[in-house]
């Protein structure tokens, strides 16, 4: 059906509904998955007590801030292999990967090296306790050492979807979720034995705690980037490197790994905003982080929770963002602007029905989820009123998410860059900060409630409005 946009035959609003669904079910499962190894860590480190919770809250912010810039690098240039492959134009989009994954790789390196220097000072910056501090550095050390690594399963992955292939992202992202399960239960627990069915298992385990954690996702991470790379560049068609159709293209050996200058200057022109973006909103993240740390080591783990978890709700929303993305930027690259347009409003609308749903469910499961996540009763209760405040959010949020997904699809990113950063500085932050004192970690909560809703209008405004048709990457 991707072939439809290729060929420029018009398409009905079944065929975008069916096409729009197959892409995003396989990404939305991919973003579960993603959010269910986040679970697993928080739940297998809340067994070993409020202080190692308290540490992987205390880093978990930043964590995401090296993530997010990381991830926002490779954004650049699968976006212009999906609009190459929109406009069948193979062999360029090809060249794009080659040169990607060498750039990727480069600024991964270069984000590892500042994580390390500054993994011992950072959990003091963020106000942590001196019990916590430790284990906050060893927890944040291990996964800014393995970012260029990481990077590279962000751009295996995001060319694929850019091809139009969310099932392989989606399934190895399954797989290196029981890949994180095994890891975690070997490295975090010492060795002891289970009473299962009448015997005795006895279960070999290192007892690293915290570290643990780390190392066990970051080990599923790295096998999942090999083998997201294996595939992008071997097996799949549009974009695959080594082969006949490699050799169709005339670069052979290492030269068709570096960087072209005009390659570059594209992948600057949507990335450069985006990881601005991503620096700026995980800055305010972390100053609410700093807001939450007076609170109490309760409010800290309970917050840090309650973001997990909250995650189930949103993980869905970036998948369908994700199909936004290929398919709005696949209509661009064959220069087909209405159908651009009409892929937009239908992701938005189906991203904000899914999320909905998951709000509706969050209200009600808060509870569950809660427990699940930590033993501790007051971080149980303090994380179900956060939970249920947020879940009224969740329709706006969708909006914001999705819309901005059809934005970066034809390469406009600077303005919803702009107004993603703005929207958390001005409106979220001051309304915390106003209410944290009076209302504890139910104030922030509620200043997050209100910002997402006012960022969701304002994406909606931009994508009726049409302007950001007008401001994609220049098409040859």
């Amino acid at each position: 059906m991707l072939e439809l946009i290729q060929s420029g035959k018009p398409l009905s609003f079944k065929q975008r509904l069916a096409l729009t669904a197959q892409l995003s079910w396989p990404a939305i499962m991919a973003q579960l998955s993603s959010i269910l190894m986040q679970y697993i860590d928080a739940a297998m480190v809340g067994r070993l007590g409020a202080d190692d919770s308290e540490a992987v809250g205390l880093v978990s912010t930043s964590l995401w801030l090296f993530w997010g810039i990381c991830s926002a690098a490779t954004v650049g240039f699968s976006v212009q292999v999906a609009h190459r492959i929109g406009a069948a134009d193979y062999a360029s989009a090809r060249k794009i990967l080659r040169q990607g994954i060498t750039a990727s790789f480069l600024f991964g390196v270069i984000m590892g090296v500042i994580g390390i220097a500054i993994s011992s000072p950072l959990p003091g910056w963020l106000g942590g306790s001196e019990p916590v501090n430790g284990k906050a550095t060893l927890y944040f050390l291990v996964f800014v050492s393995a970012l260029p690594a990481l990077t590279l399963n962000y751009v295996g992955a995001a060319m694929l979807r850019a091809s139009g292939n969310m099932k392989v992202p989606g399934g190895l992202n399954v797989m290196m979720c029981l890949l994180d399960v095994v890891f975690n239960f070997i490295l975090i627990f010492p060795s002891r034995e289970l009473h299962i069915a009448g015997c005795d298992i006895f279960v070999p385990g290192a007892g690293l705690g915290v570290l643990g954690a780390a190392l066990g996702t970051v080990a599923a991470e790295v096998v999942t980037a090999g083998f997201m790379l294996w595939y992008a560049c071997f097996r799949q068609k549009s974009i695959a490197i080594f082969g006949k159709r490699a050799e169709d293209d005339g670069c052979r050996g290492l030269k068709g790994f570096v960087p072209s200058r005009g390659v570059l200057v594209n992948a600057l022109k949507v990335s450069a905003p985006m990881t601005l973006e991503h620096a700026v909103i995980c800055g305010a993240q972390i100053m609410v982080t700093v807001i939450v740390a007076p609170l109490g080591v309760m409010a800290i783990a309970a917050n840090a929770f309650a973001v997990t978890a909250e995650a189930l709700c949103y993980m869905p929303g970036y998948g369908i963002s994700d199909a936004a993305t290929t398919l709005v930027g696949q209509s661009y690259g064959a220069k087909r602007k209405d159908l651009a347009r009409q892929f937009g409003y239908l992701t938005v609308g189906l991203g904000m029905a899914v999320m909905t749903l998951m709000g509706v469910i969050l209200w009600f499961g808060a509870p569950a989820v809660m427990e699940l996540l930590s033993p501790v009763k007051d971080i149980q209760a303090l994380g179900v009123s956060a939970l249920r405040i947020e879940a009224w959010a969740e329709p706006m949020f969708a909006a914001s998410i999705v819309a901005y997904g059809v934005m970066v699809g034809v390469g406009d990113t600077l303005v919803p860059a702009i107004m993603n950063f703005s929207s958390i500085w001005l409106v979220r932050l001051p309304i915390a900060a106003l209410l944290a004192p009076s209302m504890g970690l139910n104030g922030v909560w509620l200043a997050m409630c209100i910002e997402l809703c006012f960022r969701g209008s304002i994406f909606l405004f931009r994508l009726i409005k049409g302007s950001w048709l007008k401001h994609g990457l220049s098409q040859s």
